[in-house]
């Protein structure tokens, strides 16, 4: 028969708190960050900053009218103002979703750290009151 290797459960724990686990949780929260990239797709919006909205543009007359080529021109002038303007709102929104991920991220983490130190102080609290 085998002798089963023993080990110290509080070792191992440890080990887990402080280690293994800490690893984990930033290998989610790096998930995290990199979602909240993707999902504003802010290098997109920076590459077609002054791209019309929504691909709303018009094409320009054949023939030489100047009031239509006027028109077409304001038109497509608008939609690239009011493309460059929601692209402004979007960036500003991926830019605080990815400092609230990073906030909660680095609170979760450091709070995951210290639980055993809260717990330990509570039950002295508990104890010594």
């Amino acid at each position: 028969m085998e002798i089963a290797q023993r080990s110290n459960i509080v070792l191992d724990w440890l080990i887990w708190q402080f280690f293994e686990m800490p690893k984990f949780l930033w290998r989610v929260w790096m998930n995290y960050f990199n979602f909240a990239l993707n999902l504003f797709s802010l290098k997109l919006l920076l590459k077609t900053f002054f791209a019309p909205w929504r691909r709303y543009a018009w094409r320009y007359p054949r023939g030489f009218d100047v009031g239509e080529y006027l028109s077409t021109l304001i038109s497509n002038t608008f939609s690239r103002f009011l493309g460059a303007l929601m692209r402004v709102g979007l960036i500003f929104a991926g830019i605080f979703f990815q400092i609230f991920v990073a906030f909660v991220g680095a609170i979760i983490f450091i709070l995951w750290l210290l639980v055993p130190f809260i717990i330990a102080a509570g039950f002295l609290f508990v104890l010594f009151l």
